[in-house]
């Protein structure tokens, strides 16, 4: 213990050039178990995106791309399923639910999904959680629309307001479906999946809109408006995919195996943990790469903390000789070393969790809303308090270089005066 007071007297002694070396190795702290953060919870938004459903059809493409586009909207679906056959499917007696989705149009960089009211009733999300309503209600009309927490925030829109699709994707759509803008009949509450970034209406919705249109454009000399349109059969043609739930899990392999060896059309069905899992194997590269990084960095932070001890050898040899004079032992002079670095990178870890804490809740509602990744400030993980044992240890073991360089001084060397 007395080591350790002593140490401290003599980092507190030389006071600015510790600060550098700690703030150097707090920083690197922070980048590491930012990264780590980061990974767990991405890892963790994608995993509760979607709950409860046992497999996602689509056309037949890659079982990634699939779950890509039709769960977190990313991408665009390489062709579309007919309704003939989801029906067919649908109508499986291992069957409990399903789901259509249909995708391809947006508002204002938010994409447009259609659905119908199954979606509010079975969709499930982080370990089984029901969608909730904050305002209003599911749609009922032809031009009802349901919006995420996220649209509602991003675009300050209210219960009743009126909004107009845009054909395509993107912050501008190729063409706007401005005869037939649809009213806000209801606002989700906040997920943290996809879900809050999504415009909601019905399937019969995203066929009134595209009714009038031939070959994605708007068809010449045909206009039909809104209350026509809602007289019409507006049954789709096609949706882009759906989800199933099972009335048993025992027969997930049997249905996949039937959507997959479909006659009528090519379909794929996938599994959606399964699917997962495949993407991580994709990211992992990336993932240690960033690890890679992270542990690169806090390497060269403490580095420069052996490179400060030594570089101030020198101007510590009188010190250590008097220390030595005076009673103490080689291994206290090594114990002081040891002590001095295990403080640095200590200070310089604990420092470093407080900035990553402090910078997660100034930067949380910003990447929540720009990436839509909800980064819990919640108690340091396993996995993080190792990551910061490892760094103090790592800083004790980097110590070493230093307290045998200060071993092989010897008490006369230190005596000499130097002109």
């Amino acid at each position: 213990m007395f080591t350790f007071h002593l140490a401290l007297k003599s980092l507190i002694s030389r006071r600015v050039t510790v600060f550098l070396t700690v703030l150097a190795i707090a920083m690197s702290v922070m980048l590491l178990l930012g990264v780590e953060r980061i990974r767990t919870e991405t890892r963790y938004s994608f995993a509760s995106t979607v709950s409860g459903t046992d497999l996602i059809v689509g056309a037949r493409s890659g079982s990634i791309p699939l779950l890509l586009y039709s769960v977190f909207r990313i991408g665009n679906a390489t062709n579309n399923i007919s309704w003939r056959s989801y029906r067919e499917l649908a109508t499986d007696p291992n069957v409990a639910w399903t789901i259509p989705l249909s995708l391809g149009d947006s508002h204002r960089g938010f994409r447009v999904l259609g659905t119908n009211g199954d979606y509010f009733k079975y969709f499930r999300y982080a370990r089984s959680r029901a969608l909730r309503f904050t305002a209003g209600k599911p749609f009922e009309d032809v031009f009802d629309t349901v919006i995420g927490a996220e649209v509602a925030d991003a675009l300050r829109y209210e219960v009743g307001d009126r909004i107009v699709v845009d054909h395509g994707v993107g912050q501008i759509g190729f063409s706007s479906h401005t005869d037939k803008p649809f009213r806000i009949s209801g606002i989700l509450a906040r997920t943290g999946t996809p879900v809050d970034r999504t415009v909601h209406v019905s399937l019969g919705g995203i066929e009134a809109i595209h009714i009038d249109w031939r070959s994605g454009a708007p068809a010449r000399g045909l206009r039909i408006d809104a209350e026509r349109v809602r007289q019409m059969n507006l049954q789709p043609k096609a949706i882009t995919a759906f989800l199933v739930g099972l009335k048993s899990r025992f027969a997930t392999f049997t249905v996949q195996r039937r959507v997959n060896g479909y006659g009528a059309e090519p379909l794929l069905a996938i599994l959606p943990g399964v699917a997962l899992q495949e993407l991580w194997s994709l990211m992992g590269t990336a993932d240690r790469a960033l690890v890679a990084i992270s542990v690169f960095v806090v390497a060269t932070g403490l580095i420069g903390m052996v490179t400060m001890l030594l570089s101030g050898m020198n101007e510590r040899r009188r010190e250590m000789a008097i220390l030595r004079s005076v009673g103490a032992r080689p291994g206290h002079i090594f114990s002081l070393f040891i002590a001095e670095a295990t403080l640095v990178a200590g200070i310089g870890a604990i420092l470093g969790t407080v900035l990553l804490y402090a910078g997660l809740f100034v930067a949380q509602p910003a990447i929540e809303d720009a990436y839509g990744l909800f980064l819990e400030v919640g108690p340091p993980t396993r996995i993080e308090i190792i990551y910061l044992g490892a760094v103090v240890v790592a800083g004790a073991i980097a110590g070493l270089i230093p307290a045998l360089r200060a071993l092989r001084l010897s008490l006369a060397d230190g005596m000499i005066v130097r002109s």
